[in-house]
């Protein structure tokens, strides 16, 4: 295999599909690897034929986290770095804040930085067998992929301290009730429901889409009244665009009442 071969970018239609490909270290990501991940979603985000990006691993596991055999002979591409939005991270993209949606396609185990790349996501598809768990916690490896930051933020502090500090596994069917996984889906099939998901996503207008995503992502660092007029400014900016006023002459035809996505 060749360097290259370690993140297998795919295109359908609308979906881009980036992968993780180093089966032999259940895609664990050394320093080489990062980057390209890095570099594939900053490419994805910056495509105009591309409006949701599904995220997986091949093999059957989604990411055991970062290569800690390269990382004990000395991985000098490993970056460590402090940095904003936009720097590469140590497991590559989680520090983005794309303007596109991601869903993570997780079987197998997200564990340590790799449950890390699933948090990133936007949202997760995971198989019945998939485990997650902050398994670096018996080798003394910090989280410092936002790990720390995002699962308090998605489940609570108070189950985000259990699992930080224990380290323990848990699986699907744990991660789905405290809100890790949104969508349950039998072993081997999360790739297939995540790619249906993106193209569902695709269809929706992108402009409010992005908007909304953008908004409810940037509320964090916000106090309540700033992000408050923060919407409200993204929104304008959406009505402005046209694409409001297009989807409120469909509502008026007819088009996608009592419930309906088509």
């Amino acid at each position: 295999m060749s360097e290259m071969d370690t993140i297998l970018v795919e295109h359908d239609g609308p979906v881009t599909i980036v992968s993780i490909n180093r089966p032999e270290r259940k895609n664990a990501v050394d320093g080489a690897t990062a980057r390209r991940l890095f570099d594939a979603f900053r490419a994805f985000d910056a495509d105009p034929e591309s409006s949701v990006a599904v995220f997986t691993g091949t093999g059957g596991a989604f990411c055991a986290g970062a290569d800690l055999k390269a990382v004990a002979i000395g991985d000098r591409e490993k970056k460590r770095e402090l940095g904003g939005h936009d720097s590469i991270a140590p497991m590559g993209p989680s520090r983005l804040r794309l303007s596109k949606p991601v869903i993570a396609a997780v079987e197998g185990h997200a564990v340590a930085g790799g449950m890390e790349l699933a948090l990133w996501a936007d949202m997760r598809v995971v198989g019945e067998g998939a485990t997650f768990g902050i398994f670096c916690r018996r080798f003394g490896v910090p989280l410092i992929d936002l790990g720390t930051i995002r699962l308090p933020r998605l489940i609570g502090h108070s189950r985000a301290m259990d699992l930080i500090l224990t380290g323990r596994p848990v699986d699907a069917k744990e991660a789905f009730e405290i809100g890790i996984a949104n969508r349950l889906v039998p072993n081997g099939e999360a790739r297939t429901h995540a790619i249906a998901l993106a193209h569902d996503l695709a269809k929706f207008p992108q402009a409010c889409l992005r908007n909304d995503k953008r908004s409810a992502l940037r509320q964090w660092d916000l106090e309540e009244e700033d992000a408050i007029n923060d919407e409200m400014q993204g929104g304008l900016g959406v009505i402005a665009s046209g694409e409001t006023l297009e989807g409120a002459k469909r509502f008026a035809s007819g088009t996608g009442r009592h419930g309906s996505f088509k």
